[in-house]
């Protein structure tokens, strides 16, 4: 043998060396993927957690396969592909290489079945396998995988991986997955001691579940700090779901606001019983409906500006209605309360009609705006962002009347005619007029509410109905005419629905409510915030 022979064979042993693991791990991942061919259901389990031991991140596709139900055996050699159907045949690819393998009959080939346990172990084994990917995303819903589905197997690659994680967020994410890996594997007590503590540290629901699992196969010595830890998470999450109801009832009591508002002055200035008040919150969702179909043919890039487009619309259209009413039919009804009621509650059913007629029965698409869409969590609670902005923006409605009401030129005379109707046509005052206004503006402001209800409710002919009467109560219980009593009201009011509705259920809710309201009208028949120097008429 030359020399020059001699060190070319050195060079092969040296090459057969280093290739040599990558080829038998290869081998062992695709012997264990063809095993599973074969396997029942615990035995493909325990297969699943080997491969995941390779460590070889190329099994990812033939176990999402599997999740998938895209995983076959073929019945000539027992060899398993991943199959995508194509016709009468399957096209076939290896496993862990991903080549193709061509395609073969669907008679020729077998799909392995799964249930939900199997599932739960791949999305198990999928976490591991992909700890240590480069990409930052995928290591974060690998940690956040693991911690679903927590296997003793994974421990050592997400320590692994620990080791290497710089990401602050990513490796406290993977230290609280380690956590729920250790509780449910061998590692001594203290260990899982800690792991409790960690888990525990977590709170909400997600570490309550995993406290739970626990608990039926856990370690006597560790049964008395999970049952306090679980007792712990629960009075937390006991006090959080109580915010979430105070949240959930300010929301309630915003809607109430925003349809109650216009309300409070055409019922509570004017002392109308206005029967078509939900109608003009009804024709500023259609106002609304409107304004977006033509900003989605005409302008699609305006379309997050469709509801600031919306609102001056809907407040023209439903000021102009109401104007058209009152001057129409309501001032030659003065003085006669059961007269306004019957008239305006013919002129709801004819404007219901008129809406069925014109865009039909069915409910009406209105989009959110990206502003509006989505949630985010603030501690324990979760709040969406379209319920924020529309209690906000009653807010705003609000001040901004009372600012009207309190300062402007216009609300002085609407409150002149309010106290003293005979007096104030005697300064000059021209009373129809202000009547017309007024009752333009609690349709307007109707109108707007309807444009923020239209991103939380069903936009049909009936929306208006569905808040009439809780409009009325809100207006009664705050104080007839009186724009705080309606906040604090309605406010009040959607509180206490939403903390009724969980014991008692929605509907028996607003029955109690209704008679709480009834009871409390007893006592003080003007409402919370009565008006003082009301109206002096001969």
């Amino acid at each position: 043998m030359t020399m020059r022979s001699f060190f070319q064979a050195i060079l092969f042993v040296f090459a057969l060396a280093f290739a040599a693991p990558s080829h038998a791990q290869q081998g062992d991942a695709k012997s264990l993927i063809d095993q599973i061919g074969k396997a029942d259901f615990a035995q493909a389990e325990t297969l699943i957690g080997q491969i995941a031991a390779t460590g070889d991140a190329r099994v990812v596709p033939a176990l999402q396969a599997f999740s998938d139900g895209d995983l076959y055996v073929r019945k000539a050699d027992s060899l398993v592909f991943i199959g995508k159907s194509s016709g009468a045949n399957l096209d076939l690819t290896e496993p862990v290489s991903g080549a193709s393998a061509g395609s073969a009959p669907k008679g020729a080939m077998t799909k392995i079945r799964i249930n939900n346990n199997l599932r739960r172990a791949i999305r198990s084994a999928m976490g591991g396998l992909t700890l240590m990917s480069p990409d930052r995303g995928t290591r974060l819903a690998a940690a956040d995988a693991v911690m679903r589905a927590p296997s003793a197997e994974n421990l050592e690659l997400l320590e692994t991986a620990l080791a290497k994680e710089t990401d602050g967020e990513v490796k406290a994410r993977m230290d609280e997955a380690r956590a729920v890996s250790i509780l449910y594997s061998d590692r001594p007590v203290d260990a899982k001691r800690e792991a409790i503590t960690t888990i525990k540290g977590l709170g909400g629901r997600e570490a309550l579940g995993i406290l739970n699992g626990a608990v039926a196969t856990a370690d006597p010595a560790l049964k008395g700090e999970l049952n306090a830890s679980i007792k712990s998470i629960n009075d937390t999450l006991a006090l959080w779901d109580m915010v979430q109801n105070v949240w959930f009832g300010l929301s309630l009591g915003s809607v109430l606001l925003l349809a109650g508002i216009g309300l409070a002055i055409t019922f509570g200035v004017m002392g109308i019983i206005n029967m078509a008040h939900g109608e003009m919150v009804m024709l500023g969702a259609y106002s609304t409906y409107m304004v977006q179909q033509v900003i989605r043919t005409e302008a699609p890039w305006l379309f997050d500006w469709s509801l600031a487009i919306a609102l001056p619309v809907a407040f023209l259209v439903t000021g102009a209605v109401g104007f058209v009413i009152e001057r129409g039919i309501i001032r030659f009804l003065y003085g006669r309360p059961l007269e306004t009621l019957l008239a305006t509650w013919g002129v709801s059913l004819i404007l219901q009609q008129a809406i069925r007629t014109i865009f039909g029965p069915t409910n009406q698409e209105v989009g959110n705006p990206s502003w509006m869409s989505g949630s985010f969590a603030l501690g324990g609670l979760n709040i969406t962002w379209n319920r924020l902005w529309i209690l906000v923006f009653a807010v705003v409605i609000f001040f901004a009347l009372m600012a009207l009401m309190k300062k402007s030129a216009y609300g002085l005379n609407m409150r002149a005619v309010t106290q003293n109707r005979r007096m104030a046509s005697s300064m000059g005052i021209r009373t129809p007029w202000v009547d017309a206004l007024t009752f333009a503006l609690g349709s307007g402001i109707a109108g707007i509410a309807g444009v923020a209800l239209s991103q939380i409710d069903n936009v049909s002919p009936n929306l208006g109905q569905s808040y009439i009467i809780d409009s009325f109560m809100v207006v009664v219980f705050g104080g007839v005419g009186n724009l705080w009593g309606t906040l604090v009201g309605a406010l009040s009011l959607g509180v206490l629905n939403k903390f009724l509705e969980p014991s008692v259920g929605a509907v028996l809710g607003k029955i109690l409510v209704l008679v709480l309201i009834i009871l409390f009208i007893q006592k003080r028949p003007r409402g919370l915030f009565a008006l003082k120097g009301r109206a002096v008429e001969a």
